[in-house]
């Protein structure tokens, strides 16, 4: 596994955006999630959204709803090989857009990211986009669709700031709570891979990354044997 400077140094320079590379603080670690604070500096954050918009014109947000018919609050696209959907027939990675058109390619900006926190030559399948408007949650779950637990879930932080709760894989044990700003990384791989963890809330306007506020969140999954 790479330390947190080498993340630092090796994502500049895959994601050229012209400055020298910058160390950064080594990972807290809380719960087995390791924490990377400010991994990704303002300049990479722009990109990455401008990357994000692209795969968004390709495969539009929808507001996903339940197996149970929740509509949820956050609204949902993906990237790459596969993507995650929920609808009342359940949860599950699928080929194609809810529209029908194959997902878009994860982005390089967003691929960096993931060589430089993990070290593993195994790529992602999917790049799940969550955006969270003003009001928008999710719920403590566990990310458990995926076949092979020993790859890690790496989760990115663009925009608004937001409460993180950590739990552990037994949903009755207690809990530990953060908030996650714009261009944290987020690693929940061994003990933290099956954890239960969500958002409790959303501090709207407290980044001036996205013109309206909001939230992107971007999780990067190994969908083995899909």
């Amino acid at each position: 596994m790479l330390q947190a400077a080498d993340a630092g140094e090796i994502m500049a320079e895959k994601m050229k955006s012209g400055k020298e590379p910058q160390k950064v603080q080594s990972p807290v670690e809380i719960r087995g999630f390791r924490m990377f604070s400010g991994l990704i500096s303002r300049a990479e954050q722009e990109e990455m959204v401008a990357a994000v918009r692209d795969v968004v014109a390709a495969a539009p947000l929808v507001q996903p709803v339940t197996p149970g018919g929740r509509h949820m609050s956050v609204r949902m696209t993906a990237a790459g090989r596969l993507g995650w959907v929920t609808d009342r027939r359940g949860y599950r990675y699928e080929p194609l857009h809810p529209s029908g058109r194959p997902w878009p390619a994860i982005p390089a900006q967003v691929m960096a990211v993931w060589q430089a926190v993990t070290g593993i030559d195994r790529e992602p399948d999917c790049c799940l986009v969550n955006f969270y408007a003003e009001g928008a949650r999710m719920g403590l779950h566990q990310d458990k669709d995926e076949g092979d637990f020993s790859f890690p879930v790496v989760s990115i932080s663009l925009g608004d700031e937001a409460l993180f709760r950590m739990g552990g894989q037994d949903r009755a044990e207690g809990t530990q709570s953060l908030w996650l700003r714009s261009g944290d990384v987020v690693v929940m791989g061994g003990a933290a891979r099956l954890a239960w963890h969500g958002i409790d809330r959303v501090r709207h306007g407290s980044s001036t990354l996205l013109s309206q506020g909001g939230r992107i969140n971007l999780t990067l999954r190994v969908v083995a044997g899909a």
